[in-house]
């Protein structure tokens, strides 16, 4: 049987051992030389140059600089038929928009390539200081947008959109099993407010919290707050939810936030469809009165396709 060859590579960091297999580099080529230290040297100089080199080429392959009708043409096709159909048809989703040139620049640039996994300056992998510096200057600008004192009011914009931020909030606030309390969805309220059915749990949202839902004075189509008060009463939750995906009527955040001072209970609005008129002062201001705001920012925003949570520092 012929003996394996050994091979002594102590003087390299794991990184060069993983780079040199990667790039298909053989590691005897780096260990001839009159002494260690020196064939040491040599080689991370070697590597240096090599994965350069290397990188260079990568970029420059045609894989890499082909055009998608080019590289994927069925995909390029569909992708064309939608954009006819988004600028030919009347769009008459509430919670869709149309993104400016500048957003959907931004989406398709090299940004997609990064994994940021935590928060700012706390990040689990390296080369994120250009990604910090994004992404504090945009919670300055969702702060500022609303007008709020960055020592009075935080924001997490790393959502990826409106119910994956309420379904944190919820984690963070509560323990499973306890108790919410959100509109009724044909009331017009939102999946993720804890609808469900006798039948069916319609979300994770009812599957991991009890939830009682409040709902609209049939006759007006507005919130019964009378009646919301009573059910709050009665079913104690932790977290009263105030806002809808189809409800087009003002909210009374002073009479919910009264309703949940009596009970104990955390107020939260989900603003994701009026987001936008909250900006543009149109509309009630519920950051007087809340304790967590949750928005997507692609609605009335016309930003990317993502969310955002704005919690009061207490």
């Amino acid at each position: 049987m012929q003996q394996m060859k050994m091979i002594d590579i102590s003087g390299f960091t794991a990184t060069t051992c993983l780079l040199l297999s990667v790039l298909q580099i053989p590691v005897e080529s780096f260990l001839s030389g009159p002494s260690r230290d020196v064939r040491i040297n040599s080689a991370r100089t070697s590597l240096s140059s090599t994965v350069e080199r290397k990188v260079s080429n990568l970029a420059e392959s045609s894989s890499n600089t082909e055009p998608l009708h080019a590289k994927d043409p069925a995909i390029s096709r569909l992708i064309g038929l939608e954009e006819d159909r988004q600028r030919n048809g009347l769009e008459l989703i509430a919670s869709e928009n149309f993104a400016s040139a500048a957003v959907k620049e931004v989406l398709g640039s090299c940004l997609t390539n990064k994994y940021s996994e935590g928060q700012v300056g706390k990040r689990y992998y390296g080369g994120n200081e250009y990604i910090d510096e994004i992404e504090s200057l945009c919670m300055e600008r969702a702060l500022d947008l609303f007008g709020l004192d960055p020592s009075v009011w935080g924001v997490n914009v790393q959502p990826y959109s409106g119910s994956p931020a309420n379904f944190a909030v919820y984690t963070a606030l509560l323990q499973p099993h306890d108790r919410i309390m959100g509109l009724d969805l044909p009331s017009g309220g939102h999946l993720t407010h804890g609808f469900q059915t006798p039948k069916k749990k319609v979300s994770a949202t009812s599957v991991y919290f009890e939830s009682m839902p409040y709902v609209v004075d049939s006759s007006t189509g507005i919130v019964d707050y009378d009646d919301m008060e009573r059910r709050a009463k009665m079913f104690m939750p932790k977290l009263l939810i105030a806002g809808g995906s189809a409800y087009t009527r003002e909210w009374d955040y002073a009479r919910m936030r009264q309703i949940a001072d009596s009970i104990g209970a955390h107020l939260m609005v989900d603003m994701a469809h009026i987001s936008g008129l909250v900006a543009g002062k149109v509309v009630v201001n519920p950051f007087e009165y809340a304790d967590i705001v949750t928005s997507t920012t692609h609605k009335t925003l016309r930003g990317p396709r993502s969310g955002m949570i704005l919690e009061r520092q207490k």
